[in-house]
């Protein structure tokens, strides 16, 4: 079974970035499949702590992104809508150049909560940390006004 109400695509995507956390730290959706959502985010002076490594903020913030996309997509109610409870993360591996990708699973698609499954690799296939997002299935009227109903092209 397809895990997505209907077909998007990665470019669609990414019409979220604009303007917000999302493209100042470059994160990107490249490929959309029946179980999984994937983005990148590049290791690079937007990214990296005072030492050259990938930020562990940085990380989470990919986790969540992509996590958050996807528990929106998830949705088959276009009353309602998600929001973040809870994210945890473990920091396997450090990264100083390329490339991370975090790849959000569905653990958990309840009535009123979702919980994810985000790993993050490196350009080598590398596991770099994984995490795990709790979300809230919360109406649409109770999240801020400008909160998009859908995305472009729905």
């Amino acid at each position: 079974m397809n895990l997505w109400p209907r077909d998007y695509s990665p470019e669609e995507l990414n019409h979220l970035n604009a303007g917000n956390l999302l493209g100042h730290l470059g994160i990107e959706f490249i490929a959309i499949d029946s179980d999984s959502l994937t983005a990148r985010m590049p290791v690079d002076h937007r990214t990296t702590q005072p030492f050259g490594l990938l930020h562990g903020g940085a990380s989470v913030a990919l986790a969540e992104s992509v996590g958050s996309v996807a528990s929106f997509l998830a949705l088959r109610d276009s009353s309602k809508t998600t929001v973040g409870l809870e994210i945890n993360a473990n920091h396997l591996r450090s990264v100083t150049t390329g490339f991370v990708y975090g790849v959000a699973r569905p653990l958990h698609l309840g009535r009123n909560t979702q919980v994810w499954d985000i790993r993050i690799s490196d350009d080598d296939a590398r596991l770099v940390c994984v995490a795990r997002l709790t979300v809230a299935v919360v109406p649409r009227h109770k999240t801020r006004p400008d909160t998009p109903k859908h995305l472009p092209g729905d």
